[in-house]
This record gives structure tokens, C-alpha cells and sequence, in this order.
């Protein structure tokens, strides 16, 4: 075996060899996944899915058959355990096999809890794949106690889940507020504020000292004395790039897999794209977790490989669902001087300035502000303070300035 081997078989993965195949690449492609399932989608499963409102074949990206009608080889259920970039060979299980050039969409990997605080105890979950949400369904019985820690995206869309359940629910962040680390505290108010409509208790400022229980979770300690029975836990506390791989191989590290503007790794050959890798962003490097980056820079990498020559650059996006509020996310919000609310009829919106430069607007249940915010940063203009401001003010007339 040769051709173009791709070692992650998650939204990256399945985009690049369907791109491949698209571009009219005739050539040799396998894509090799850990886990036993097709490439599926991995936001509903802290929604939709976890609601128990997705049946599990919704959840695939593509057909099955697609795979076989499109002459790509899908090796499911394989892990890959090593690379030797100067042979061009990976390893897999007993199986040596060559490749003329490598993609890593290894993805990320969830935080999890040390096993020295109880981490390691039955009943402490994560949400990451479709085995952890599979695992933790049972547990999502109208009055069960569960403990969240972490007040970011994922911990805030399994407490949504749960209370609306009916489960009871306290969410724990050991910041200063919810969603401190990826948006204003305007954002973190509005949700805040929502959740609490909800019956969710959330206590910020506040961290997990231990887990309590033998084998399973029973209760939990925080920092602050207070003491909780809790029948189980989801850990929401972030994720890391998963390098394991590259890392093993040589290949240069960088806030996840380093690769120039292209997609090409340190090694010759070895490419990478999606949550694992970081690329160059002005001065900078960036690494962004998100379906749209994922998606986007697997087809970018695929052009390259069959040589276009073209450089990655991120139109960033993103979303999430709670209750019945719809958060749209356009732009990076990083450095940010100030936020302008701008309310709607039936949502939301917050703004972000630096000066007077637009890096980004969240929308909750705005999609109109979305809309225009986004044609607007994607095309390098700002908008106008004092006309976002105003709820009477009609926002489309920004994309005409």
C-alpha cells in the first residue's frame, strides 16, 4: 500500500479524502480511524444526540458506502503507533505500511481529572466521542445529581442537556465566570443568566478539591469546604491537540503540530490539519478548535498535496446550542478593548472592538447580527459603533458603508 494514508478518520480527516476524490485525485487513499464507527459529527453528541433526539446513523458525516463507491480505503477500529518518516512507513497493529505522503488529523483529546482527586473513579465522565456519551446516557434520569466542572462551551451544553432532563444540576468553574477564558463578561452574564432560568446552580470562582467515593463517584469536595452528594460528574475542563504521534516521529511541536502555511509539517511528506495543528496567522500561530477550521483546512491541505500551493487562511466560526438559544460566534475576540450590546427583537448580540476595528460579534439568537458581522470581518471592515448600538438601526446597511 502507498498513495496518500490519512491517520484520524474525524470531521478533518473525512473532509480531506472526499476533497482528494472531488479534485479528481485518482490515486491510492486510506484513512484510518481508532474508533470502531464511520467519521462522525462530534457537536451534536453534547446535544442533539445526548438528548436522545439524533439516531446514531445522523451522526455520520457520509454514508458508509460513500467510503467504497469513492475507492477510499477506511481502516476502522486500527491504531496507529508509530511514523518513520525517513522509511515513509507507519505501523499499524502487526502491519507495516507505506505511504508517499502523510496527513495527521489526530484531532484532540479531552483534560481530564487526575486520578489523585478522583478522576479515575466510575461515574466521572468526559465528552468526546461517541463511547463517552454513550457511557454517560444511563446515568440522565430525571432527578440524579450532577456535578459539571468546567464553564466553558462543553460543560455549559451538558448542563442544558441534564436540566432539561430534569436532572439537578451544579456547574463549578474555578475561574471568575463562566466562559472567562473565550468570551466578554457580557456573553458569560446572558448565559449565566440563562442557565439559572433553568434551575442550573452555578458557582464560579470556586474549584474541585477532590471526588469523593470508593469505586464510583459519590460526592464532592470543593475549595471552598462545601461538600455535595452528586450520582455522577462530567469533566468539561478543555482539550489538548493530540501530537502523541508527531511527536514520537520528530516532528516539530508547536501548540499542537506545527505547520507552515501549506500544511506541511517539519517532516517531508507528513502534512497535518484540524484540531491538532497550528498554523501561521499573521505574527503569530494559531491553533483553532472548531468544525468550520477542521473542515476548511483538511481541504486546503488537500489541494496542497496535489499542488496548488495554496496558504491556509481561516474565516473562524463557530457555534453553540443551549436550551433554545442558538449562539453563533463570528471572528476572534482576542484583544479586544470594549463590547458593544446590541439587543434584537428576540436575542442578542455583543460586539467586539479593538479601537475601532471589529474582531467579533456572538450572536444569541441573532442570526441577522451573525450574518452581518461575519460578511463583515471575512472582508476586512469594521462596523460603526453607534449604528450597532442601536436596536432601530438597520444593520444591513453596514455591508453598503
Amino acid at each position: 500500500m502507498s498513495g496518500i494514508v490519512v491517520i484520524g478518520a474525524g470531521q478533518a480527516g473525512s473532509s480531506l479524502v472526499a476533497k482528494l476524490r472531488a479534485l479528481g485525485h485518482e490515486g491510492a487513499v486510506t484513512l484510518i480511524g481508532a474508533e470502531p464507527a464511520p467519521p462522525y459529527q462530534r457537536p451534536p453528541l453534547s446535544k442533539k444526540y445526548l438528548l436522545g433526539e439524533m439516531e446514531l446513523e445522523r451522526l455520520y458525516l457520509r454514508p458508509e458506502s460513500f467510503y467504497d463507491e469513492n475507492y477510499i480505503a477506511l481502516r476502522l477500529g486500527e491504531e496507529v503507533t508509530g511514523i518513520d518518516p525517513a522509511a515513509k512507513t507507519i505501523s499499524v497493529g502487526n502491519e507495516t505500511l507505506v505511504y508517499d505522503q502523510l496527513v495527521l488529523t489526530t484531532g484532540s483529546a479531552p483534560r481530564r481529572l487526575p486520578a489523585s482527586i478522583g478522576g479515575a473513579l466510575g461515574g466521572v465522565y468526559v465528552v468526546r466521542d461517541l463511547q463517552d456519551v454513550d457511557a454517560m446516557a444511563p446515568e440522565f434520569k430525571p432527578g440524579a445529581r450532577v456535578l459539571i466542572v468546567g464553564g466553558g462551551y462543553i460543560g455549559l451544553e451538558a448542563a442544558a442537556v441534564a436540566a432539561s432532563k430534569g436532572l439537578n444540576v451544579v456547574l463549578v468553574e474555578m475561574a471568575d465566570r463562566i466562559l472567562q477564558r473565550v468570551a466578554s463578561p457580557e456573553t458569560s452574564d446572558y448565559f449565566r443568566a440563562l442557565h439559572q432560568g433553568h434551575g442550573v446552580e452555578i458557582v464560579e470562582g470556586v474549584g474541585l478539591e477532590t471526588l469523593l467515593g470508593d469505586d464510583l463517584v459519590s460526592g464532592a469536595r470543593l475549595s471552598d469546604g462545601r461538600q455535595l452528594d452528586v450520582d455522577f460528574v462530567i469533566v468539561g475542563v478543555g482539550i489538548t491537540p493530540d501530537t502523541k504521534l508527531a511527536e514520537a516521529a520528530g516532528v516539530e511541536i508547536d501548540n499542537g503540530i506545527k505547520v507552515d502555511a501549506l500544511g506541511q509539517t517539519s517532516a517531508e511528506g507528513i502534512w497535518a490539519a484540524g484540531d491538532c495543528a497550528s498554523f501561521p496567522h499573521g505574527q503569530e500561530r494559531l491553533r483553532l478548535e472548531s468544525v468550520p477550521n477542521a473542515i476548511d483546512m483538511a481541504e486546503c491541505v488537500a489541494e496542497n498535496l496535489l499542488g496548488a500551493g495554496k496558504a491556509y487562511v481561516p474565516q473562524p466560526w463557530f457555534w453553540s446550542d443551549q436550551y433554545d438559544v442558538k449562539l453563533q460566534i463570528a471572528g476572534l475576540n482576542t484583544g479586544y478593548d470594549r463590547v458593544i450590546t446590541r439587543q434584537a427583537e428576540n436575542g442578542v448580540s455583543f460586539w467586539y472592538f479593538k479601537g475601532d476595528t471589529l474582531l467579533a460579534v456572538d450572536a444569541a439568537n441573532d442570526a441577522r447580527a451573525y450574518m452581518v458581522g461575519k460578511r463583515l470581518i471575512d472582508s476586512g471592515k469594521t462596523a460603526d459603533a453607534d449604528v450597532v448600538a442601536d436596536p432601530d438601526a438597520d444593520l444591513k446597511a453596514l455591508l453598503r458603508a
